[in-house]
């Protein structure tokens, strides 16, 4: 039943009781207020704590926390946590975690860890004119920001560099570099920013022209924080991988997807987009932020003009390397990083990584994750072993007993699944 729609006035100003009750009143069915309810923790301080992350919350929404075992990593053992619904991701990623263990693992090819912020305003001053005066008044700038600055500083951060660059319809942009050492650095580029324009704007006008700061703001497009990862094995580690295909002709197949999704959109999402299945979980179990993740990622993807995917593929001399390149902001200390009692769990499980660290850790889920979904492609299809996985849900769907769980799970097990196909056998079981 579709709920009721009303104004809600006021609603911001209400306790998370009140808007719960209020919420709960929309709504035909009487125990949806306890069902909100049931969703957050029983403990009072911590669903204080999660009341308070975020604006106009009256419960919780609750994901499956999975593990990734046995992923080797530059020659280390790691169990990934991964918070995703998807079941096929997680046991994807764990059946390619599992192929690399015994050949090499995955490995950390590079990294940078360089973010950017932009200051756009309009100056009637010409441009060399102006990159003269940033230059000459470099040391100004900084100072200004020096408060904010310094403890950054003291831990490997800070600002690495400031540029003036032109943007449109004679404005500019003060381009600034920064290093944020082992957080994602979001809110202390935002206040750097801030801060810098106003020192802009009072160095421009005492040389006597105009100064009008449009904006101040980080930018989620990181080119210089970026990892790149690889898996590489003898093209003969492939041998009996799949029932009744050679191990070049799997090497070979497997190029061709790769190279497809490098030169055709619709094929480069989709393969994207699974990539990001991986990175994603490990990206959300860490309290790090995966919209910002996203964005930059699918930004790089387009990088050359054309949208084209992320990782690569190169058979030569009897080998196959596999590499994902990607940029991934990421932090351990600060957000929700700090305050989420299961992200804190999953760094320590992780056996607490720093920010580099933790960007090679889910580049890696990514690259496994890339390396399974092309595996099923090229070989069984994507959906034998998806909808297997989606069993249980699309039963539960329907309503199934326990009973009907286990007879279907025996009918199933080498058989193709659907969802026509379990109802099929569903009513069948019910005549």
């Amino acid at each position: 039943m579709p709920v009721r729609k009303e104004v809600l006035e006021g609603f911001s100003k209400l306790s998370s009781e009140e808007k719960r009750e209020v919420i709960s009143a929309l709504f035909d069915d009487k125990g949806v207020k306890k069902e909100f309810y049931s969703y957050l923790y029983n403990d009072e301080e911590l669903r204080s704590d999660f009341l308070g992350f975020s604006e106009n919350t009256i419960s919780s929404y609750h994901l499956p926390y999975n593990v990734l075992p046995n992923l080797l990593l530059d020659a280390e053992l790691l169990h990934v946590p991964m918070v995703t619904e998807e079941s096929s991701v997680v046991a994807a990623a764990a059946a390619a975690a599992k192929f690399w263990f015994s050949n090499g693992g995955i490995k950390t090819v590079s990294l940078t860890n360089i973010k950017v912020g932009q200051v756009h305003f309009i100056s009637d001053l010409e441009q060399s004119r102006l990159s003269e005066l940033i230059a000459d008044n470099y040391a100004t700038l900084k100072h200004s920001v020096a408060a904010y600055t310094s403890r950054m500083e003291s831990r490997g951060g800070g600002i690495v560099s400031m540029q003036l660059l032109p943007t449109v319809n004679e404005q500019y942009q003060l381009m600034v570099e920064f290093k944020t050492a082992n957080s994602m650095g979001a809110n202390f580029i935002n206040t750097c920013l801030e801060e810098l324009s106003l020192s802009l704007k009072a160095i421009i006008e005492s040389a006597g022209f105009t100064c009008d700061v449009l904006m101040s703001i980080l930018s989620n497009y990181t080119p210089n924080c970026c990892v790149k990862v690889a898996a590489t094995a003898p093209i003969a580690a492939f041998d009996g991988l799949v029932r009744g295909m050679d191990a070049n002709v799997f090497a070979d197949r497997f190029k061709r997807a790769v190279d497809i999704a490098s030169s055709d959109i619709y094929r480069a999402t989709t393969h994207n987009k699974g990539i990001m299945n991986g990175v994603d979980s490990v990206v959300i179990a860490t309290g790090n932020d995966f919209r910002a993740t996203e964005a930059a990622a699918h930004a790089y993807a387009s990088r050359s003009g054309k949208y084209a995917s992320l990782s690569t593929c190169n058979l030569s001399e009897g080998y196959f390397n596999f590499e994902l390149e990607l940029p991934l902001a990421l932090g351990v200390v600060g957000g929700l990083t700090s305050l989420h009692p299961l992200a804190k769990r999953s760094l320590e499980l992780l056996g607490n990584p720093n920010a580099e660290r933790l960007m090679s850790i889910a580049a890696a889920v990514g690259i496994a994750s890339n390396f399974a979904a092309i595996k099923s492609l090229i070989t069984d299809g994507i959906q034998q072993g998806h909808m297997k996985m989606h069993l249980n849900n699309i039963l539960k769907s329907y309503g199934a007993t326990f009973e009907e769980v286990e007879k279907a799970r025996l009918w199933f097990a080498n058989r193709k699944v659907s969802n026509v196909d379990v109802k099929k056998f569903l009513d069948g079981q019910r005549e």
